[in-house]
């Protein structure tokens, strides 16, 4: 569908007003009552009306923000779920123009972490429209396909190689309309009794190659899940640097360590100095199950066959080789104004 702009009593005004682009999912919530808000939004804040354009089933926002830069607008705002949001900011990086998000997807990874609105459209279009400019890091995926194709994608939140991109590829749709993100959960239930491990060769960047036995590998720019779940607490989203899961365990017992280490030392030890002791005291940060790392890049390469693979909660087909690489500062988000 082509652009279009919401019709304004005052666009024939002499002064020359800054205008948005709305690229939205039409399958994601309510459009009348977001352009409803969104007129309500540029009155309150003094823009001019916005430019309006659909995203499709073959482009979830990448040519619709490219539309959006080539009209020179001062401002894009993805309303949709995490798909569109992604794909928007894989344009939108490096362009100088901030990204705003109306979140409206399972997930809204992004949205969480940057603690927005998830259900308070309204507000989330003040912030839009009003809010201070963040710069924050992305992270570019290298993909290497089986058949020896290669493709480049972009990460906002949070991708893996293994058990978790199967569980995604594996969440009953119906079901995630239903009950949201708790359908992952049943997902992994299913999927992690007939899991396996793989052999995996990763490489740091500026760092010596390792051969592992993992159930996962992690690769996040953000480390808080749905459900406040704190998977990779040290995570920021401005340092420049990416942060790592290896998740190897040997058995069920490996599986219940990680999860305590998960909900009981990231989520409660770590938030003070008595518990930091704690887990310097007893090792909680060195035990293999589950290991951390931290660099600008990361290399990961099957070592048989190929293993499915996720990027911010959406499933990407398999992959025999995936490299990601930071990109600092390279993405500016609207955030609420701390003045």
């Amino acid at each position: 569908m082509p652009p279009t702009t919401e019709s304004n009593p005052a666009a024939g005004s002499a002064v020359k007003r800054r205008r948005a682009a709305i690229v939205f999912n039409p399958s994601k919530g309510d459009v009348p009552a977001l352009k409803k808000a969104v007129r309500a939004a540029e009155k309150n804040h003094g823009w001019a009306a916005s430019l309006w354009i659909e995203t499709a089933v073959d482009d979830p926002g990448k040519g619709m923000a490219a539309d959006a830069i080539a009209q020179n607008v001062a401002l894009v705002i993805a309303a949709g779920g995490d798909g569109t949001v992604r794909s928007v900011s894989a344009t939108l990086r490096n362009s100088g123009v901030p990204l705003g998000i109306v979140p409206a997807g399972t997930g809204n990874l992004l949205a969480r972490n940057l603690d927005l609105p998830v259900n308070d459209v309204p507000l989330a279009l003040d912030i839009a429209f009003g809010g201070a400019d963040r710069p924050i890091d992305a992270l570019l995926v290298d993909v290497t396909r089986p058949n020896g194709g290669t493709e480049q994608h972009l990460s906002l939140v949070m991708s893996g190689v293994g058990i978790d991109a199967a569980m995604i590829s594996n969440t009953d749709p119906d079901l995630k309309k239903r009950v949201g993100w708790l359908a992952y959960v049943d997902a992994g239930l299913r999927i992690l009794p007939a899991s396996k491990p793989f052999h995996l060769h990763y490489r740091m960047e500026g760092r010596h190659a390792h051969r592992v036995r993992v159930a996962t590998v992690l690769v996040a720019n953000l480390g808080k899940l749905p459900g406040n779940i704190e998977l990779i607490p040290d995570a920021e989203l401005d340092d420049g640097l990416l942060d790592v899961a290896v998740l190897q365990p040997k058995n069920a017992w490996g599986w219940l360590m990680i999860w305590r280490r998960i909900s009981w030392e990231n989520q409660v030890l770590r938030k003070t100095a008595v518990g930091r002791q704690i887990l310097d005291l007893t090792g909680g940060d060195k035990r293999s199950e589950m290991v951390y790392l931290r660099g600008t890049g990361i290399e990961l390469r099957i070592e048989e066959g190929a293993q499915e693979l996720e990027i911010d909660g959406d499933e990407f087909g398999v992959a025999s080789a995936v490299t990601f690489t930071t990109d600092a500062a390279s993405l500016i988000v609207r955030v609420p104004d701390a003045a």
